[in-house]
């Protein structure tokens, strides 16, 4: 009996975060308007800055107050062999060429230091909570290791960078299962979000 109850109450819970997560639905890469291709693979890249982008995919969170940039990447293998993504690396490249690695979205809570109380009452208020301790942060991120022939996978990177116009993810580490052979590079253009 408590054993049913406790599947009851599991289910519903799961239904719930499944309505939650149902908005957040990127568009496939090839509906990115500067999308790019790497031999079979798509890739789409969107930067999620403002408070209405980041409303979707992080609720009320939006990192990029606490000095996080997410950016979002979409990738379509098209082609008719397995990808490895377990080597794949994305830095953030600015205008000038700059290139900022991300940062696992595991480190990212600790980011934010400690803040200062507010008063000097002796008396404790309680924990301020840190909001980039979010558990989107992590359920969000990039975490797909391969890729099979004709499937897509997206998430978030992160990085410690304000976004510029014109920025673009460099994305290497791409390698076919069965050769290992690495893919070519791909510089994709940031643009903005894509939703279905």
């Amino acid at each position: 009996m408590i054993l049913a109850a406790t599947l009851v109450s599991l289910s519903i819970a799961a239904s719930g975060a499944d309505k939650k997560s149902e908005g957040f639905r990127p568009a496939a890469p090839e509906a990115f308007p500067n999308h790019q291709r790497s031999g079979a693979l798509f890739l789409g890249a969107a930067a999620y800055a403002s408070d209405a982008n980041t409303r979707l995919a992080f609720g009320k969170l939006n990192p990029t107050k606490y000095g996080v940039l997410p950016v979002l990447l979409v990738v379509k293998n098209s082609g008719s062999e397995t990808l490895n993504l377990a080597r794949l690396r994305v830095s953030y490249v600015d205008l000038n060429r700059q290139s900022i690695e991300n940062i696992p979205p595991q480190d990212i809570p600790y980011l934010r230091g400690p803040e200062a109380p507010k008063s000097p009452s002796p008396i404790p208020k309680g924990k301020n909570k840190n909001p980039l301790a979010a558990m989107e942060i992590e359920t969000r991120a990039f975490a797909a290791k391969m890729l099979p022939a004709g499937e897509s996978a997206h998430g978030f990177f992160y990085f410690q960078a304000p976004h510029r116009s014109g920025a673009m993810l460099y994305v290497t580490g791409v390698e076919e299962a069965r050769t290992g052979r690495e893919l070519f590079y791909a510089e994709v253009p940031i643009g903005d979000p894509v939703h279905r």
